[in-house]
């Protein structure tokens, strides 16, 4: 027994410090974590470390793809999950049947296959992986982008898939049809307990889970929360296995009923630690089995098999995005992030050999192949993602508007948030505006609303000039880079020096350097709202309006006093030694209690900061 748990100890040890070693040099090399985890899991596998059984370790990890789907349904709404529908149903019906009949044919008609083994490599094979794939789209925050909403559409159908498929194998076997003919109660007994747990996971999480969540937090036993968020996911994922449908859907399927609980930032809390661990753990147990002998037996095989796979699933997923209007860069994203196959493969196959209907070679080789894609995948999309951005062509910029008929008295450079209500208060008064902006999109939606602006670069000089900087009475920079508005500022500064500047300001740092610069007027893009803001809690508070007016003016007067003290006494002689660090806020009027720490890490903190002032 002692050496059973040394052995545990160690396996786990080796696990960790796989994870540990394997992403920083995955990123280092511009490879997603993913990546990693798969050539580690080769390195402690069979055929290297060999710390332990891959088929135990993909038993525990297949939970982390459990954890991950359940967080996914928490981050969805039902609403939200209806008008996927089209997507669901239409995109990941088309994947699904074209991708599965293109890999039919190919085996049956060029590799030999029956046909019952055909169907069965061609469904297997046209699966994607979902950990992988949600993975990848995660860490570049494209999971809520058009083209990442309909990959996950089209994982998400064929996890709903995972059911009739896994039903449709014991049918292709000889003798599968009177099989079914002489026992057609069992197959609608299967159906009746996938509906009952589908609707136990429903009523559930409707009507108990909340209550129960409720309880638990006026307990204040965080721990009880872990453990009753384990338990939702895991009872949800084993009811739907014990049914015969798949377990990451029972996750699903609760997280989604969750989703608008008060308690489901908790519940997200609890879970995804749990999560990434046991993914990066699934990850490597699939390079762990991986059959490096059968690999290495028949690699010409392999390697066209694999370009054959990336070839026909790549071919039919990019024309199925590109058939729903999808740009050419994302369908080609789709395609490489739908390129691996899935967890399924390693269901469907073993189940394939044990009906008869694959012989041993073929399980093997497809096993293999399946294995080999899925790291194929991830080094295809981190490739794309280098070369993406070269193939582009380059965005060529639009030649400045004609400003001929531009009469403004007022020249707005910037029609961002802060620029359009400067332009609103002036228009109101019936003040002539030129209004010009760099961003083709904003100038576009703005001519929807009757807006005329005028397309141009604010920091060239012949552009200020064709706009009429010359002649305007105000200037007004309301750009939101700091650095693009000191350059205007420079630029008029230096050849249209009566000109009035008004300008927006970034921060506390950009106001002194603005007012070294000489400008007429500038704000804070934050202070009045924040002022205002401030003055309306007071109110609230019950402080008389007049009163609370008053504090607000006080306040503001005290902040430009110590504005220009600070220019002054050249407390902040250089701009160039704030760039790059924050400055820390100083308070306009001393509070008369000392900081009282909430934690221990606060109380750590105000130790130190007693130690460092003393």
């Amino acid at each position: 027994m002692h050496g059973e748990e040394h052995a545990l100890f160690g396996a786990a040890l080796a696990f960790l410090c796989a994870a540990v070693i394997s992403v920083p040099v995955a990123k280092r090399l511009g490879f997603s974590p993913v990546v990693g985890y798969l050539l580690v899991g080769i390195a402690i596998g069979p055929v290297g470390f060999n710390v332990a059984d891959p088929a135990v370790v993909s038993t525990v990890a297949e939970l982390g793809v459990v954890m991950l789907l359940f967080l996914i349904g928490l981050e969805l709404k039902p609403s939200h999950l209806l008008s996927m529908g089209h997507y669901i149903f239409g995109l990941g019906t088309a994947q699904l049947m074209l991708t599965a009949l293109a890999f039919a044919l190919l085996a049956y008609f060029g590799l030999g296959f029956g046909v019952a083994a055909a169907v069965v490599s061609g469904l297997a094979l046209s699966v994607s992986g979902t950990a992988i794939a949600l993975q990848l789209l995660g860490e570049r925050g494209e999971l809520s982008s058009p083209y990442g909403q309909r990959a996950f559409s089209i994982l998400l159908f064929q996890d709903i898939a995972v059911v009739p498929l896994l039903a449709l194998v014991p049918l292709l076997a000889p003798g599968g049809e009177a099989e079914l003919a002489r026992d057609p109660k069992a197959t609608l007994l299967q159906a009746l307990l996938a509906v009952a747990a589908i609707a136990i996971i429903v009523v559930s999480g409707r009507y108990l889970l909340n209550p129960l969540f409720r309880v638990l937090a006026r307990s204040g036993a965080r721990e009880a929360m872990t453990a009753a968020a384990l338990m939702v996911v895991l009872g949800a994922a084993g009811l739907m296995e014990a049914a015969g449908m798949s377990a990451a859907l029972g996750a699903f399927l609760a997280g989604l009923l969750l989703s608008e609980s008060t308690f489901r930032h908790e519940l997200e809390a609890n879970v995804d630690a749990f999560r990434g661990l046991l993914l990066a753990v699934f990850f490597m147990s699939i390079g762990m089995s991986l059959n490096i002998d059968v690999v290495l037996a028949h690699i010409p095989r392999l390697l066209a098999g694999v370009v054959a796979v990336a070839v026909v699933k790549g071919v039919v997923a990019y024309l199925v995005f590109r058939a729903d209007n999808i740009s050419v860069e994302n369908a080609l994203r789709s395609a490489v992030v739908l390129l691996s196959a899935g967890e399924f493969a390693f269901v469907l196959f073993p189940l394939g050999l044990d009906t008869g209907i694959l012989r041993p070679e073929q399980a093997d080789l497809l096993i293999a192949l399946a294995a080999l894609t899925m790291i194929l995948g991830p080094l295809l999309f981190a490739g794309l993602a280098r070369i993406m951005p070269r193939l582009a062509p380059p965005k060529e910029e639009p030649p400045a508007d004609d400003f001929t008929d531009a009469d403004g008295s007022v020249l707005v450079i910037g029609f961002g948030r802060f620029g359009q209500i400067v332009s609103q208060c002036l228009l109101a008064q019936d003040v002539s505006v030129t209004i010009i902006d760099n961003d083709v999109e904003m100038i576009q939606s703005a001519g929807r609303f009757g807006v005329h602006i005028y397309y141009g670069d604010g920091t060239r000089l012949d552009v200020l000039r064709a706009a009429g900087a010359e002649t305007v009475e105000v200037i007004c920079v309301c750009v939101d880079d700091k650095e693009d508005a000191n350059r205007i500022v420079e630029i008029v500064r230096a050849s249209m020096p009566r000109a009035r500047l008004f300008v927006r300001s970034f921060d506390r740092v950009h106001s002194m350097e603005l007012m070294r610069l000489g400008v007429d007027y500038e704000l804070r893009e934050t202070l009045e709202s924040a002022l205002s803001f401030g003055g309306r809690t007071l109110e609230a508070l019950g402080v008389a309006a007049d009163l609370a007016t008053a504090r607000v003016a006080d306040v503001r007067r005290r902040d430009r006093a110590r504005l220009e003290r600070q220019m002054e006494e050249g407390i902040f002689a250089e701009a160039d030694m704030f760039r790059g660090r924050k400055v820390e806020p100083e308070p306009l009027i001393q509070p008369e209690k000392p900081a009282r720490p909430l934690n221990p890490e606060a109380q750590d903190i105000l130790s130190h900061e007693t130690e460092f002032s003393g």
